[in-house]
């Protein structure tokens, strides 16, 4: 496969990857205890499982959740359909509206897009972070040179080149 890939190979992959409740449910709890569970009270290693959701340390019997504390805890949607909203809010060029998620995931209340958009974008804020500052500039291009019967930014073999520069100098 070439070193990019079409939109639809994309979706296809993370439709593939996130089929099912069980496989989101799976991701999460890899991601939060990437070692196997460690209890958030007593840092035990073992535990058993309550429900699908919910596990009991071995040593101190607090039951604790793999979504606790994320932006899924104490959802009533599917984690697939979260699932399906972060790739859709971080996929976007132009940026995510909250309009646009409702009808993407097929939300009956525009009210929950609203409260799940700000939550994700919440979630991608990474605390301590550097602020760009200055002249910021960012463009992108495609490289491949001219296709038969490709017409405008139509991709085809080409590849998506983006690059980000800050000016760190003052000009004169």
């Amino acid at each position: 496969m070439p070193p990019w890939r079409t939109i639809r190979d994309q979706i296809d992959e993370f439709e593939s990857r996130f089929s099912s409740e069980e496989a989101c449910r799976e991701y999460v709890f890899q991601i939060r205890w990437p070692e196997g569970f460690r209890c958030p009270r007593c840092d035990h290693g073992r535990a058993w499982a309550v429900s699908a959701t919910l596990w009991q340390c071995c040593q101190c019997d607090r039951q604790t959740s793999a979504t606790a504390g994320t932006v899924f805890q104490d959802t009533r949607k599917p984690l697939k359909t979260w699932f399906r909203a972060m790739w859709y809010v971080t996929s976007q060029k132009n940026g995510a509206s909250a309009l646009g998620l409702q009808r993407v995931l097929w939300l009956r209340s525009y009210q929950t897009a609203w409260a799940w958009l700000h939550k994700l974008r919440r979630a991608m804020v990474r605390p301590g972070r550097d602020h760009l500052s200055g002249w910021v500039e960012v463009d992108e291009t495609y490289v491949g040179g001219w296709e038969e019967g490709m017409k405008g930014r139509r991709r085809g073999e080409k590849s998506l080149i983006v690059v980000a520069g800050r000016q760190k100098w003052k000009a004169i």
